[in-house]
């Protein structure tokens, strides 16, 4: 069967992410920590195969706070700092924070790895493309039964994947200018998330997808010019 990336098309390889209490003895931990957590997919994307820990999480409070990393007394106050600067932009309100989707129980290790690379059975796949390939897979999500019943995410990207994790189904996210900033999305991309668990399901109907959107587009292209 081809991979996801060859069905779609994707630019970017998915990314697998998967969580664990103890160090895992086959994968390295990063070299570095990066400045956000979501700097990870972009590394995993681009062929690194590694772990954090929740050390290497701390660099951002606001991804800090999606993965239950627990903060220092320095990096509380950075973070309210930083929520301080968002609110006074008027680009989220206080209120909602209690509603952003935090992972359950406190983060210790993640992996990280391209999907077809990874030695380890994913939590969640984050696929990275444009409009028309994240559609055919949220079609895909959709006929294997774990489609998104929720509009698509905005800020703060990394809540998609406790949300995913915690909703059971695929979701769609449109990103927000940090991780735009620290992963180099595309104006025109956005993501879609997938719990590792159902991957084999949706993969298993995006060629289906892929080959009844093209039908559909010559059928629609026809109308279009009589």
């Amino acid at each position: 069967m081809p991979s996801l990336q060859q069905s779609l098309g994707l630019a970017t390889p998915p990314v697998a992410i998967a969580f664990r209490d103890e160090a895992p003895a086959n994968v390295p931990r990063v070299s570095a920590a990066a400045p956000a957590g979501c700097a990870y997919w972009r590394r995993a994307a681009e062929g690194e195969v590694f772990h954090t820990t929740a050390e290497d999480h701390t660099n951002c409070p606001i991804g800090a706070y999606t993965h239950g990393v627990t903060l220092t007394a320095e990096k509380a106050a950075e973070l309210n700092e930083t929520l301080g600067l968002m609110t006074g932009l008027d680009y989220v309100r206080m209120s909602e924070v209690p509603s952003i989707p935090t992972l359950r129980g406190p983060f210790r290790f993640g992996l990280y790895a391209p999907l077809d690379e990874a030695p380890f059975e994913p939590d969640v796949v984050v696929v990275r493309g444009n409009a028309r390939q994240i559609m055919v897979l949220a079609e895909a999500a959709g006929a294997a039964g774990v489609g998104s019943s929720s509009p698509a995410m905005g800020r703060p990207a990394c809540a998609m994947i406790p949300a995913t994790l915690h909703a059971k189904e695929g979701l769609s996210s449109l990103g927000c200018i940090g991780n735009r900033v620290y992963t180099g999305l595309g104006d025109d991309e956005l993501y879609f998330t997938i719990r590792g668990a159902d991957l084999p399901a949706v993969t298993g109907k995006v060629e289906r997808l892929v080959s009844a959107n093209r039908e559909l587009e010559s059928y629609h292209r026809a109308r279009l010019a009589v």
